[in-house]
């Protein structure tokens, strides 16, 4: 019983021992607002409709817009509604937004705040806590709302004007070997043969020689290329890292990766994505969601067994599919997982011949570099990245060439900047 009612009932006691009508008068008042507050809050709690939208992918760096939206679908006040929104601390912006509101029937109330992406990740926004009552506070009602999710995607480092060696062939390369012409590179024009494509024609050439020379076609001569997808592959087994960098070079390997994607599939070339990382959100499955309390971040579940790879990205073009990588590439945790090496051959047992296969990885170990020279020998054209810092490079680099592929040194963005040449000097940085 509440304290409300043990006053109404002591007032009622008092009215009838001293039979004094105004105290029978503050009883009737107080029971009627009582039972009022009692009736009408809870039923106009459950006439309030909750939304939240936002943009749920955003790059780092980026500010969101969040907005709250609360209306009263019912036709009686509701005195004041408290909002508390739970954000996460990675992304919240000065305090926590909290938010007190009064809605008249079937009235909107609209509120915004800003969250930004500062660190890659799958995030909660929310549970959003909803409090209501009466103006005197005798009845108050809580409830939360479902949560939603925010994907930020990995730094990508612009390289529109990266300028590749031909001997490093991501994507589509020029070749003496004719598999097919690239409309992109006409190199010229000749006489038309029988089983030319009439697309090919040149019309404003011929025209020009049907007047000089005869009635004569010209079709376009087109630099003959090789179509190779790209399959990024991803070492992001935390046994291979150095512990003074086991934070941040994670970390730049997946931006180096992001960065890679991005570039080749503005180039229209295909991309795919293969990694020993481990994806909470697919290893979480039907399970709840575990976020961490301080940084709000998805976590991988605790589980006795071994944390399993994701499943591999196929190569493929667009900007569809480049949000794909890349959602993967924001969700993906550096583990004690599968080792590098033995990943290698599994991961890439089902890609086509010709295929290149960036390999970022913290260092090209011996086992490594042995892996890489046998995709050369099946067939794919690997290309060894060592994203961390070590005095030993230039002997990677020579074993490397001596296996049959390239290796190159990438320990910052800096260094990226090295491939930043044009494309007709072949200069390996």
């Amino acid at each position: 019983m509440s304290d409300l009612s043990l006053l109404i009932i002591a007032l009622l006691l008092v009215a009838a021992f001293l039979r004094v009508d105004f105290i029978f008068y503050i009883v009737y008042v107080l029971a009627g607002i009582y039972l009022w507050s009692r009736w009408h809050t809870p039923r106009a709690f459950k006439k309030i409709q909750f939304g939240r939208a936002f943009a749920d992918h955003a790059f780092l760096g980026e500010r969101v817009t969040v907005t709250l939206t609360l209306r009263n679908e019912g036709r009686l006040p509701v005195p004041w509604v408290q909002l508390e929104e739970s954000v996460p601390a990675e992304l919240v912006i000065g305090q926590p937004p909290a938010h007190a509101v009064a809605l008249r029937g079937k009235e909107r109330a609209t509120l915004t705040y800003e969250v930004q992406a500062s660190r890659r990740g799958y995030y909660r926004l929310g549970p959003l806590y909803i409090q209501a009552g009466d103006l005197f506070g005798w009845t108050e009602l809580q409830a939360q709302s479902t949560s939603s999710y925010l994907t930020v995607y990995p730094r990508i480092i612009p390289l529109s004007h990266l300028g590749l060696p031909s001997r490093l062939p991501f994507g589509t390369i020029a070749s003496r070997q004719r598999l097919f012409e690239d409309p992109a590179r006409p190199v010229g024009v000749r006489e038309y043969r029988s089983g030319d494509s009439l697309r090919q024609i040149n019309w404003k050439v011929s025209a020009h020689r049907a007047g000089t020379r005869g009635n004569h076609l010209m079709v376009k001569t087109l630099q003959p290329a090789i179509s190779l997808d790209t399959a990024l592959l991803l070492n992001l087994n935390l046994e291979d890292y150095d512990r003074r960098h086991r934070w941040s070079a994670p970390e730049w390997a997946i931006e180096v990766a992001a960065s890679l994607a991005a570039h080749l599939i503005e180039q229209q070339q295909a991309v795919g994505l293969m990694t020993n990382g481990v994806d909470p959100l697919l290893r979480a499955g039907g399970e709840e969601l575990a976020f961490d309390e301080a940084s709000g971040r998805l976590l991988q579940a605790e589980t006795a067994e071994a944390p399993a790879t994701p499943p591999r990205i196929p190569p493929r073009t667009g900007r569809a599919h480049l949000m794909k990588v890349l959602e993967r590439l924001a969700r993906i945790e550096p583990r004690t997982t599968t080792p590098f090496p033995a990943l290698i051959p599994r991961a890439c047992h089902a890609l086509s011949w010709g295929v290149t296969i960036p390999t970022i990885t913290p260092s090209g170990d011996e086992a490594t570099c042995q892996a890489l020279h046998r995709l050369v020998r099946a067939g794919f054209n690997p290309v060894l990245i060592v994203v961390t810092p070590t005095h030993r490079f230039g002997q990677i680099r020579e074993r490397a060439r001596q296996l049959g592929f390239s290796a190159y040194h990438i320990t910052g963005a800096k260094d990226l900047n090295e491939w930043r040449q044009p494309l007709a000097t072949g200069v390996v940085p």
